[in-house]
């Protein structure tokens, strides 16, 4: 089992990297998100998950041990492979999927592409209380992001409860995915009148 990479960085795709260890190149399927955040010839580490078929290996790789281990939790649902577990984690973050399933948000999840309705309403059944190391109240283990820490406490001081914060930031960060914009790259005024847009439409 390969589960890490210490690479340099090769080619870069939408879907896919091709790195270098050693002198030989692995091709990594990867989202759109890990995608944008390598550049090339950069030294990465990733996380790594080997999809054994018949017919086929395919090597996942993630930015984070957290992401790898979301990934394969994900796919212990009827239904869900590899392909759309990666695109689950390219649209939403572990934080943002743990929410959704511990508040049952079926909006949140049957955005991503290829779940629909039912789909999110299987993962929100087989994975209600498996992901509870993501999720504890209001507070989520794990890393968060200095720009989403900004705009949760710009938000708040404008009167967002916390619960309505996180919505109106999880909806934006739904749309930008959804158009590959990296909010590290934009401004915290820009992101701050984006979420208030993105809350004012979450909450009708």
């Amino acid at each position: 089992m390969i589960s890490t990479l210490n690479a340099i960085v090769r080619s870069i795709h939408s879907d896919r990297l091709v790195v270098e260890v050693g002198g030989v190149g692995f091709g990594v399927l990867v989202n759109t998100s890990t995608a944008n955040s390598v550049t090339m010839g950069a030294q990465i580490q990733l996380f790594t998950t080997l999809v054994v078929r018949e017919d086929s290996l395919t090597l996942f790789g993630f930015l984070s041990d957290e992401a790898r281990s979301l990934f394969e939790l994900v796919q212990t649902v009827s239904g869900i492979g590899p392909k759309v577990a990666l695109s689950i984690l390219g649209a939403l973050t572990p934080e943002d999927l743990g929410r959704a399933i511990a508040t049952e948000d079926i909006a949140a999840i049957e955005r991503v592409p290829g779940i629909g309705r039912k789909g999110a309403q299987r993962m929100i059944l087989e994975l209600k209380g498996k992901l509870i190391d993501l999720s504890v109240g209001s507070s989520y283990v794990g890393h968060i992001p200095a720009w989403r820490e900004d705009l949760t406490g710009a938000l708040v001081s404008l009167g967002f409860s916390p619960k309505d914060s996180d919505t109106a930031i999880a909806t934006l960060l739904s749309r930008l995915t959804s158009e590959n914009i990296d909010p590290h790259s934009m401004a915290l005024s820009d992101l701050l009148k984006a979420a208030l847009a993105a809350g004012k439409s979450s909450r009708g």
